[in-house]
């Protein structure tokens, strides 16, 4: 979620490999509960690509409940994606857990996801993002974009998208970039959507551009370049704005405020199992579907980064989110992902070649 400024053809090149081995095994007998409770010589695990910040504490939870040892591959989504994409004809991924599910209807079109329906009671946002293939779960939602502006020197931040186009934000708003931040693709189509449809959107962003516009690599980036006053707001994820709130204490100089234009964009996170794994580590991947999306497993996420990527609303009834988040913004948007996923790379080469 927050692995962030990081260019992308350095972070293809420098890809985190995280192992989270059988030293939690012994721990399997002892939970004793549970239906996906195994001994751990009776699985050899699978590989896990995630951008999620609280992969690790989930793994390690997973891990000491079942004994299954999973292998995680850890960078931002779009070189992960970038990575899936590359090894589509041998995928040595089993099961691909990031934030977006545009790139799943994507892959779900090509065959390359397992079909899989988790016993899991979603509430409304769930249901809302879960596909009736079911070729992806949805684990969490952020949304994008919050408006995170440094309220000394934007008292009244902007409440409609059009006001971001006034003179006195002219070279004074942020963004993130869709080739580097996975997040942000949802944010551009989100805003195409409402906008009437893409060349409206694209409209509204060359606007944008012309006023002065600057663009970042992820959410750190813009995050960093509200608090050194390059920019006054910057349109980051949700879950970012909160933790900037949480971790940066206000002075007479800068006090992080976030509102939310109309319509701000569902953004869930989202697991999905490689239909070419082995039969083994598709088992395996499902269990630990099946614990993300378990109260234990809900808890464990929830917990991990309360100041960071644990500032997600829950997708699934009985989770609660962290008191410290605010409550999800009731004029939000769903983005149909096989009608926006095929879309993505055309609109991201636009952006990269229009607004960068």
């Amino acid at each position: 979620m927050h692995h962030s400024r990081r260019p992308l053809a350095l972070a293809l090149g420098s890809l985190l490999l995280v192992t989270t081995m059988s030293a939690c095994g012994a721990a399997a007998g002892d939970s004793g509960s549970g239906s996906a409770s195994v001994s751990a010589a009776a699985s050899g695990g699978f590989t896990l690509y995630s951008s999620m910040g609280f992969a690790k504490q989930a793994i390690a939870a997973f891990t000491a409940k079942t004994g299954i040892p999973v292998k995680l591959v850890a960078d931002s989504g779009g070189p992960l994606l970038t990575k899936v994409s590359a090894e589509k004809a041998n995928p040595q991924w089993t099961a691909l857990w990031v934030e977006g599910d545009m790139a799943y209807a994507t892959l779900a079109q090509s065959g390359q996801l397992a079909p899989y329906g988790p016993q899991v009671n979603y509430n409304a946002v769930g249901k809302t993002l879960t596909p009736q293939d079911h070729t992806y779960a949805p684990v969490s939602a952020t949304t994008m974009a919050a408006l995170l502006c440094n309220a000394v020197k934007v008292p009244n931040p902007p409440s409609q998208y059009s006001e971001l186009l006034a003179e006195q934000y002219k070279g004074r708003i942020g963004m993130n970039d869709p080739s580097q931040s996975g997040p942000t693709y949802t944010f551009v189509a989100g805003i195409m959507q409402q906008m009437g449809g893409a060349q409206q959107g694209k409209d509204y962003l060359t606007r944008l551009k012309a006023n002065g516009l600057k663009v970042f690599p992820t959410n750190g980036d813009t995050l960093h370049a509200l608090e050194t006053g390059q920019i006054d707001c910057g349109l980051v994820q949700s879950s970012a704005a909160s933790g900037e709130i949480l971790k940066v204490p206000a002075t007479d100089s800068f006090k992080p405020v976030a509102t939310y234009l109309p319509q701000s964009t569902l953004l869930p996170g989202v697991i999905g199992i490689s239909s070419k794994a082995t039969g083994d580590a598709k088992t395996d991947a499902q269990k630990f579907e099946d614990f993300l999306l378990s109260p234990e497993g809900q808890q464990a996420i929830i917990s991990a980064a309360p100041q960071g990527a644990s500032l997600f609303w829950p997708v699934v009834d009985g989770a609660n989110k962290l008191d410290a988040l605010s409550p999800m913004p009731t004029a939000y948007q769903r983005l149909d992902p096989t009608l926006w996923g095929p879309q993505q790379a055309d609109i991201v080469n636009w952006f990269s070649a229009t607004i960068k």
